[in-house]
């Protein structure tokens, strides 16, 4: 068991649910969530409705689970100052700047200018995000190890907890995605990598194709592999994985290992060529109880973060020298 800061646990203490799973629901999208909403809409998606949307979704989903993930651009001071976020859950922000530059095999990620921790910690979030493009063999892959360097120096200082999000990609610029054997082992070896740099959470995607690989038995062992390498939790991201299916992930992930979930798309996607109250009633229906049935899962199999952290007992003095 690790030790870590009183401020730091208490922090994931608010993240998380009361048996010490997360089930955070993500509505942090930047230009994929405009540009899947262009898709539908004859008229210029402005930021304004690109904040409306994230209004509805947090408005309406954000109790079923236990914390929000928000970005710093569209949502998180535009849905505190409308009083939408609630103050009864974690509040995670992103710090990355959206998308990557660099070559398709060779990305390379940066933080948002004008923006970070200490200002995300300022303004009352409880937990840090940060999305990078890794591939342990990229010409790339110091750049984003030291870019993750220096979240958990921040963190560290701001007392405040990392949740990295690592997203693999192939380095054949002709091949879309890893083949799941490939994926399987960027997914694990990047868990190795990271977790020994000093991040918090580990944000992970699942770690088989399940297009290719449809065993179920081999995604329980793909999970247990995956917590064996991990020396912090992991919980599991959606993507743009179905609903149904993601159900199945979250299962077999939290059976072996996983801590829970940071949930967006699987829930609330087929919201988004909706308008006015069709979009509204599926939202606080369908998407409702489908949070609902996540946070569930999380609450009954995954493996409390408890597990992992500790605080030193403090003395009748341990405020002198905080």
């Amino acid at each position: 068991m690790k030790v870590t800061s009183l401020g730091k646990f208490r922090s994931l203490q608010q993240c998380s649910r009361p048996g010490g799973s997360f089930a955070i629901l993500a509505a942090d999208h930047r230009g994929n969530l405009r540009e899947a909403l262009q898709r539908h809409s004859s008229e210029q998606i402005t930021d304004e409705i690109l904040t409306d949307f994230k209004s509805t979704i947090i408005k309406h989903l954000s109790n079923t689970g236990s914390a929000v993930l928000l970005d710093p651009e569209y949502s998180i001071a535009q849905l505190i100052a409308s009083n939408i976020v609630s103050g009864q859950r974690g509040l995670l922000v992103g710090i990355e700047k959206t998308g990557y530059s660099g070559d398709l095999n060779a990305r390379e990620n940066s933080f948002l200018p004008e923006w970070g921790v200490a200002k995300a910690k300022r303004l009352g979030a409880t937990g840090i995000k940060l999305l990078v493009h890794y591939h342990p063999d990229s010409p790339t892959a110091s750049q984003i190890e030291s870019l993750v360097s220096q979240a958990v120096e921040d963190c560290k200082t701001n007392e405040i907890p990392l949740f990295l999000e690592p997203l693999s990609y192939s380095l054949d610029p002709n091949q879309k995605k890893l083949v799941s054997a490939e994926r399987r082992a960027v997914v694990i070896e990047s868990a190795k990598r990271f977790s020994k740099l000093g991040i918090d959470i580990l944000k992970a995607e699942f770690p088989l194709d399940i297009d290719v690989d449809i065993n179920e038995t081999d995604w329980e062992e793909a999970c247990a592999e995956l917590s064996a390498a991990c020396t912090v939790p992991w919980i599991l991201l959606s993507g743009a994985t179905n609903y149904e299916t993601y159900l199945r992930q979250v299962t077999a992930a939290c059976k072996n290992g996983a801590s829970g979930v940071a949930v967006g798309r699987a829930v609330w996607q087929e919201a988004i060529p909706l308008k006015g109250s069709k979009q509204e009633t599926f939202v606080t229906d369908t998407a409702y109880r489908r949070m609902e049935r996540i946070t569930a899962i999380c609450d009954g199999l995954a493996r409390p973060w408890t597990d992992f952290y500790c605080v030193p007992e403090p003395t009748a003095s341990w405020y002198i020298n905080y």
